[in-house]
């Protein structure tokens, strides 16, 4: 791995799925879930649950950008989610579910910027991803680290996670990890 070791990090529903998703690129080091975007000091599982903490399900990618670049990420990002829902995605509703960019320097939101314009110029339907500088970031327990990766034949991960990382992977062919089966 380069020197160059950079993070990212992304919200679009159930941060197990967003998670298990972007683990498949190549270059993708680590994903961690956790909370950002609210007002709340380390905010629990069940707080953000409950919609008042205004955190978001998000997760924190480190990279490498030698192997995959930040606008690579933000393709996968875009892939796997629908930026036309207010918070929701799929089952999952409510804002700590919303779609969510967290900037982590200037060039990630200039780069954020420019892409949702894209999406939003090409889309019939209103973009209302949000775009945000990083505050903190709030790692989540361990036992949603991973979870995907723990539980593949979970109800909810068969449903929703397993598809994701299927359409990561058949769009993104040469660029994801190889299968460890």
């Amino acid at each position: 791995m380069s020197q160059s070791r950079k993070t990212a990090t992304f919200g679009g529903g159930c941060f197990w799925c967003v998670e298990a998703a972007l683990e498949q690129l190549n270059g993708v080091e680590s994903v961690t879930s956790g909370y950002a975007g609210g007002h709340v000091e380390d905010p629990s599982y069940e707080a953000v649950c409950s919609g008042n903490t205004g955190h978001a399900e998000v997760v924190q990618a480190e990279y490498d950008p030698d192997l995959v670049g930040y606008d690579d990420l933000l393709e996968a990002f875009f892939t796997i989610h629908d930026p036309t829902q207010l918070n929701r995605q799929g089952p999952d509703v409510g804002s700590q579910y919303r779609s969510i960019v967290l900037a982590h320097d200037e060039s990630q939101y200039e780069r954020a910027a420019a892409y949702i314009d894209a999406l939003a110029e090409a889309s019939d339907d209103p973009v209302v991803t949000e775009l945000e500088r990083l505050g903190t970031f709030y790692e989540a327990a361990e036992y949603h680290q991973s979870y995907f990766e723990k539980n593949p034949n979970d109800a909810y991960c068969t449903l929703h996670a397993q598809p994701k990382v299927e359409k990561v992977r058949e769009k993104f062919e040469q660029r994801v990890k190889a299968r460890s089966e």
